[in-house]
């Protein structure tokens, strides 16, 4: 909620509003001029809490403080929101077993910051064209390495570079 719209004190433009008191009272439904008196006398200011109710929601209480509880609301949300990334990793059908389990384990540390993972298996030439069971079990060979818990977000497909899946944390 930015600060150029909430509407406080005199900006509030509604002929009566529902008040909510300092206390969290609710005051009921008078007059916005009334409303601001009130406010005055506390030494507080009137806010507008909701403009598009019926009739608008206002607070009496200081603006100071109502802006810190907005801010601190909205860093909360952000910290909340999932960031995570489309991390990448290659292999090739001829891939070796140890070379697999090297590959499996940066790809649990990935799900274990909860980042989103493509596997890639590059297919070069006519490899393209081998049977579509065969490169599922060859993509899949990296899955048996992986310790951490994942869900198939996307299954195994044909990709321009040869085939790929995409797995996420459980």
């Amino acid at each position: 909620m930015s600060n150029s719209r909430t509407r406080i004190n005199h900006q509030i433009r509604a002929v009566e509003l529902r008040v909510i008191g300092a206390e969290g009272e609710n005051i009921g439904v008078i007059p916005t001029s009334e409303a601001l008196k009130r406010a005055e006398v506390l030494g507080l200011d009137l806010i507008e809490i909701s403009p598009n109710a019926n009739p608008p929601v206002a607070k009496i209480m200081d603006y100071g403080k109502y802006q810190y509880t907005e801010n601190k609301k909205t860093k909360l949300i952000k910290a909340k929101a999932q960031n995570s990334e489309i991390k990448e990793v290659q292999v090739k059908i001829g891939t070796g077993e140890h070379d697999l389990e090297l590959k499996a384990s940066k790809v649990t540390e990935w799900l274990k910051e909860k980042n989103v993972v493509r596997i890639d298996l590059f297919l070069p030439g006519r490899s393209k064209y081998l049977d579509n069971k065969f490169l599922v079990e060859r993509i899949n060979r990296i899955l048996k390495f992986v310790s951490e818990p994942y869900k198939i977000s996307q299954p195994p497909s044909k990709s321009p570079k040869g085939m790929s899946m995409t797995i996420e944390k459980a």
